[in-house]
């Protein structure tokens, strides 16, 4: 039983304390109790066997069974409680047990002297169920009192009445009690050590759970970014661009044009299959189907020819081309990932929004870099303006800058929008080009 929660008392089970800590005290809690029954039956055996008055016998052996029953009771309860929490709590009558357990020693000390070694494993149950100020002052009453009944039974043994104090009788139960206390104080550091190290190990537990739950809420933040931005530079495009021949088709329709249509439809046709390519390779995260067989010139090659198409079918008179300058080399796959995607982002925005008749790339290989510049020859726009505006509308609008520039500032690139009204506008974008970056993913 116990009052503190800590320390706890010699008779928990101890289930939270750690490692070897914890089977230390598991030995000690154990020897306690086995100290205390042996002593007990020690004294009881001799009272038995030495002449002893018949009511000093009867009263003997009546307290010795209450005392055990006692101590019994205590520690089964305890140790109940300590394995199921619903149970009974019998830590409130800790001090109370405490008091009953030393009473019953007291009067069997009366009876005998051969119950003075009791005390020893009462000094631990006094050290550890009170605090050390009170513990302290309880062992030195406890020991004067065993004092004072060894002196009082080797006057009655004398049979003179005038037998005097001994040596031994003061040292043992001085020395009795100093050890009780110097083990009771190594019991307190190794059970607070014990205490420090499940502390410890439920902060680490703690940690590693909220650190593992902000992993993931960090990778499903970052993969909801990657589908946004590949659904807007891929599955957006696309689906307008079906939207467009669509309408184109429904007007050739009516013109009976039959043509156009079966040209319509079958540009709705190829951009729906190639929009179910996209889906199904960024949703397992690879390369755009569209550099799967093409080298990244000859991708934008072709995106420059779509792009003129869908803009005739439109009915905008748009001239896209594309030029290349350099010595092209092999680039990272998410380089050229991201390349694309600005150009597929920039020549969409050029045929919805600019209203431009001439729209070129370029992609330039340098020494150090790789650059790639979109213009057209629309009406331009304010950047410092209208490209916050639309971001704030939520609309859906303005994503593609803000996406790409967090792709670019990825793999340590930049990008920068050069547009006034009336004047066009460039969409240029920079690569860093370090050795061996062709290997890398």
């Amino acid at each position: 039983m116990e009052e503190r929660k800590e320390p706890r008392s010699p008779h928990g089970e101890g289930g939270q304390n750690q490692g070897g800590t914890a089977l230390i005290l598991r030995v000690l809690r154990v020897s306690l109790h086995v100290g205390f029954a042996a002593l007990l039956l020690v004294a009881v055996v001799r009272l038995l066997v030495a002449p002893a008055p018949p009511v000093a016998l009867v009263t003997g052996l009546l307290l010795s069974l209450l005392l055990a029953a006692v101590y019994l009771a205590g520690t089964i309860l305890e140790k109940r409680h300590a394995s199921d929490a619903a149970r009974f709590d019998p830590n409130p009558f800790a001090l109370r047990w405490l008091g009953a357990v030393t009473l019953l020693w007291l009067l069997l000390l009366l009876v005998s002297s051969d119950f003075a070694w009791v005390a020893f494993p009462l000094f631990f149950l006094q050290l550890h169920l009170l605090p050390l100020r009170w513990a302290l002052s309880a062992i030195g009453a406890s020991t004067a009192l065993l004092v004072g009944a060894l002196w009082f039974h080797s006057r009655g043994a004398s049979g003179t009445g005038d037998g005097g104090l001994q040596l031994a009788m003061v040292l043992g139960p001085v020395f009795g009690a100093a050890f009780a206390v110097v083990t009771g104080l190594a019991y307190r550091a190794l059970y607070a050590e014990a205490e420090n190290q499940r502390r410890a190990a439920e902060e680490l537990r703690r940690t590693r759970a909220e650190l593992a739950r902000s992993q993931h809420d960090a990778g499903v933040l970052a993969e909801r970014e990657r589908l946004a931005r590949e659904i807007h530079d891929t599955l957006a495009q696309g689906f307008s661009s079906i939207v467009l021949m669509g309408r184109s088709a429904a007007k050739a329709l009516e013109a009976g044009d039959q043509e156009t249509v079966r040209s319509r439809l079958q540009t709705v046709q190829e951009t729906a299959a190639a929009n179910l390519d996209e889906a199904r390779h960024f949703v397992r995260g690879l390369r755009p189907p569209a550099l799967e067989q093409l080298t990244l010139a000859d991708t934008l090659r072709r995106l420059c020819a779509k792009t003129e198409s869908e803009a005739a079918a439109r009915g905008t008179p748009l001239r896209c081309r594309f030029e290349l300058d350099g010595t092209p080399i092999e680039l990272p796959n998410a380089y050229q990932a991201t390349l694309l995607r600005a150009a597929q982002s920039s020549l969409a925005n050029v045929w919805s929004h600019a209203r431009a008749r001439t729209a070129v790339v370029t992609l330039s290989f340098l020494d150090a870099e790789v650059t790639m510049d979109v213009y057209d020859d629309g009406v331009g726009f304010d950047p410092a303006t209208v490209l916050p505006a639309a971001a704030a509308r939520g609309d859906g609008n303005g994503v593609g800058i803000k996406s790409l520039r967090e792709r670019l500032s990825a793999l340590g690139g930049t990008l920068d929008v050069e547009s006034a009204p009336g004047e066009g506008t460039v969409v240029a974008l920079r690569l860093p080009l370090r050795e061996g970056s062709a290997d890398d993913a």
